[in-house]
């Protein structure tokens, strides 16, 4: 068995495809501008289609669209020719990507793309085959050789057309201005989501959960109530039920410090701190994490009323962190 240079091999393919992928950005030409217009004027929906490998690109493309703020789907053209077309209407556009220019599902829809008078978008490996000589836009995709050392399986061939769609897709961001609010908007679920669109009303501790004291509430009981809600701190309240303090487990220990056990003849207000930091609800809570670490500090008091006199929430450092947020 001769010896293999494993880490050679895998340099070389992705040398190959890194030359591909320059290959094809020679190749944006008139077409592709106008194919990107199209898409961003199309009233319906961008359509992407493919076999096989390039099947698999055609997914992934269209849910990069999607993501992106282009209303995208991916259609099997298998599927198509027996009934699928009825998913694509004549508001849409549609991307067919081939390799080889002659998959024979795709030449099969392409009457019925054109009776619905649907533009079509070649994203081709080669020049002069069927496919690109029948879209209205084509988009070479040929790249020269492909990373396998056999010269059959589809990789730098791939690499090259999901770069191209990347290209088309991140175009179309630019010219819709589609920014990271828009972006999050459609990945509530991801970090970024959670960053630019997670408040603070929608993680704090409210009503029952929050602890409250009075001015002239012993030591020892505040320490149960402490306790009892788990958030390392009470917010302390005069007669009127106006805030004027809270106490945290850093003021206890200070005190414990500084008086022994005499802190425990002592009332909230002897050890109380006074003007706590807060934020408003409508705060993202990313920033209240910020605020947190600036001051070292492990809660905030939380008002969705600043003309309020006693805060109706609380986020506590771990809220924030047991949402993922970093």
């Amino acid at each position: 068995m001769k010896s293999i240079d494993i880490k050679t091999i895998a340099k070389k393919v992705i040398k190959i495809e890194a030359e591909a992928v320059s290959q094809i950005q020679k190749q944006i030409n008139d077409d592709f501008e106008t194919a990107v217009k199209a898409i961003l004027n199309c009233n319906g929906r961008l359509i992407v289609s493919g076999m096989g490998k390039s099947g698999l690109v055609s997914q992934k493309i269209a849910s990069t669209m999607a993501s992106t703020g282009t209303p995208a789907q991916f259609v099997h053209p298998g599927e198509a020719i027996h009934g699928d077309l009825g998913m694509i209407t004549n508001k849409d556009i549609i991307i067919i990507i081939s390799n080889s220019g002659e998959t024979m599902e795709l030449i099969h829809i392409l009457p019925a793309l054109r009776n619905k008078d649907i533009k079509v978008i070649g994203l081709i490996g080669r020049r002069g085959s069927t496919l690109a000589l029948q879209s209205d836009y084509f988009l070479d995709t040929s790249v020269e050789k492909e990373a396998c050392s056999l010269g059959l399986a589809p990789t730098a061939s791939t690499t090259a057309t999901m770069a191209m769609g990347d290209a088309i897709a991140v175009s179309l961001l630019e010219l819709r201005g589609f920014n990271k609010s828009d972006f999050a908007k459609l990945h509530p679920g991801g970090m970024l989501g959670k960053r630019l669109l997670l408040t603070v009303k929608q993680i704090m501790n409210r009503k029952d959960q929050i602890p409250f004291v009075h001015l002239n509430m012993k030591i020892k009981d505040v320490l149960l109530i402490i306790s009892e809600k788990g958030l390392g701190m009470t917010v302390v309240l005069n007669t009127h039920d106006e805030m004027v303090g809270i106490i945290t487990d850093g003021d206890v220990r200070r005190s414990l410090e500084k008086e022994g056990n005499k802190i425990f003849d002592q009332t909230a207000g002897c050890i109380m701190s006074e003007n706590p930091k807060w934020v408003s609800s409508n705060t993202l809570a990313i920033s209240a994490l910020e605020l947190m670490e600036k001051y070292n500090i492990t809660s905030l008091i939380v008002y969705s009323d600043k003309q309020l006199k006693k805060p109706n929430g609380v986020i506590h450092i771990h809220d924030i962190l047991k949402t993922g947020i970093k």
